[in-house]
């Protein structure tokens, strides 16, 4: 199928495509609509998680450090803890506002980011992957309109997330409300666009969201390195992430306005370098082809067909695992020094981790986020199935001598099993920086397993009894986090802390092992994936 004579390739234009500009762009509209409505669950889910947790902090800081003493000892703490900077950066002032963009800003920066980039490949990468966007194309659509409307979605996301941001928090203060709230939405664009330009250079959407998301991490590191050793947020390290960009905005600490700027400048120039690239492509390729592979086969069943299509992912969970449990490990001690005498702290991490003590309550509170974070892993995982059958590239295989039992096994081998070696790694990262309890935190760590299998359960149970719904398993991965990470800073009913999984595991390290709750969840986990695969067996095919 070939494009219309409106998407010929720059330097062989038609006259009629040359009429224009405009034409280049033609069908953005109605692809943005529809890229809206494709994504009508995952956007909100995403965005209404990252506005709760920024909106939720200042009642959790203000019973943390209700008191000018306690904020000023928090500044004096930070300023010689270098393990709690590189983690969520350093604090400029000791107001409400300035707490809580210190707290969360870091985090809310990357999770608007994660959006972005996934919001942008889906809409550009994966579709010219699938085959849809040379359909599309063949219409009245220009060069361009695909890649305008991706990052046009993007743009609402952040737009909406920047709105609730200035809504909610411009009781503290409206021109701090306003700089964080654009400052969290300009990162989030700067992904977007270079999720855009890696877009043009891959064949692959999975390698593209990837190397996107090892940009993040990139950019992570180096913020973290910045802060570590400097308490102002002016090492140059900070200055070459994103991240620090909004750190170095300074909200509700004398403004930097004019950050907003170098925003802008990166977006604007990375939006034009992928508009250049996405012009002198043709749909489909890339400037990074994949290479041939080997003229005879490899793969001998579905298990290791699943592993060739999320070896690449597992390794980059892995690697991020293990190094978050280093860095926590690493801060442990820290962490108990800055908690001191603070009661309210002291109260928030036994809630989070239970009432043994609060270094082990800080662990068991660590473990638990880990274990959070490996629920967003398990349903990804689960989801690529659906992917693969979505993409029609599953019933190829299926017409073979595999069956359907057998082709989901070998996906959900990779999620669960990758759930297991996950948690593991975090458990020797934390024994690596902490340096000491080796067997209770690996105990800790895998205690975390049942609980993570009951939301690829749940995943499993969607895929199979309404594929065309699946990706609202993202909505129950968005509320587990939810649950787990706001709940207990709000100090909501324990009646909702029950909803999650995760709110019926012991707290380890410390606590008592309890098995009644453990087998439970084990018990739950089986029963729905056992029904979603049997809803897989019995139904038709996605088309």
């Amino acid at each position: 199928m070939t494009a219309t004579t409106t998407l010929a390739p720059e330097g062989r234009s038609t006259p009629s495509a040359r009429a224009g500009g405009s034409r280049h762009l033609a069908g953005t509209g109605v692809l943005l609509r529809f890229a809206l409505r494709r994504d009508r669950v995952l956007i909100p889910v995403w965005v209404a998680v990252n506005a709760l947790m920024v909106l939720s902090m200042p009642k959790s800081l203000t019973s943390l450090y209700g008191t000018e003493a306690a904020r000023a000892d928090l500044l004096r703490q930070m300023d010689t803890n270098s393990s709690l900077r590189a983690l969520v950066g350093p604090v400029f002032d000791d107001s409400l506002g300035a707490l809580t963009a210190w707290r969360v800003g870091v985090y809310a920066a990357a999770l608007a980011a994660v959006t972005s980039l996934l919001v942008v490949v889906r809409h550009t990468r994966d579709e010219e992957e699938s085959g849809r966007q040379e359909l599309v194309s063949s219409g009245m659509v220009g060069r361009r309109a695909p890649l305008t409307a991706g990052l046009l979605a993007a743009a609402v996301a952040n737009a909406v997330l920047a709105l609730l941001v200035v809504a909610g928090l411009a009781g503290q203060g409206g021109s701090g409300a306003v700089a964080f709230g654009l400052g969290i939405a300009g990162v989030g664009m700067v992904f977007a666009t270079a999720a855009a330009i890696v877009a043009q250079l891959t064949e692959s959407a999975r390698l593209a969201r990837g190397l996107t998301a090892g940009v993040l991490g990139a950019a992570f590191v180096l913020r973290a390195a910045g802060d570590s050793s400097s308490a102002d947020g002016s090492s140059v390290l900070t200055w070459l992430s994103p991240l620090g960009w909004l750190e170095n905005l300074r909200p509700y600490a004398g403004e930097r306005w004019w950050v907003l700027l170098l925003l802008a400048a990166a977006v604007a120039a990375q939006a034009a370098v992928a508009y250049l690239l996405a012009g002198r492509r043709d749909t489909g390729m890339s400037f990074l082809p994949t290479l041939p592979g080997p003229a005879r086969g490899r793969l001998g069943s579905a298990g290791a067909l699943a592993w060739r299509l999320q070896r690449g992912g597992v390794l980059g969970w892995a690697v991020g695992f293990f190094l978050a449990g280093v860095v926590y490990g690493g801060m442990t001690d820290g962490a108990a020094k800055l908690v001191g005498d603070n009661q309210q702290a002291r109260d928030l991490f036994e809630r989070m981790g239970g009432r043994s003590g609060i270094t082990d309550a800080f662990l068991a509170s660590m473990v638990a986020i880990m274990g959070l974070v490996a629920a967003l892993y398990v349903v990804s995982s689960v989801l690529r199935a659906h992917g693969e059958e979505t993409s029609g590239r599953a019933e190829p295989v299926l017409a073979g001598a595999v069956g359907r039992l057998r082709w989901a096994a070998g996906h959900l081998t990779i999620a669960f099993g990758g759930v297991v070696l996950f948690m593991l790694l975090t458990g020797l990262g934390f024994a690596a920086g902490y340096g000491k309890e080796v067997g209770p935190i690996l105990g800790a760590c895998l205690v975390q397993v049942p609980a993570v299998w009951v939301v690829g359960g749940l995943a499993v149970l969607l895929y199979g009894v309404l594929p065309r719904g699946a990706t609202a398993a993202w909505g129950v991965a968005g509320a587990v986090l939810l649950i787990g990470w706001v709940g207990p800073a709000l100090d909501v009913p324990q009646a909702v802390l029950d909803l999650s999984p995760f709110g019926h595991l012991p707290k380890l390290p410390g606590g008592p092992m309890e098995w009644g709750p453990v087998l439970v969840l084990l018990a739950l986990a089986a029963a729905l994936t056992g029904a979603g695969l049997a809803a897989l067996r019995r139904r038709d095919l996605t088309t």
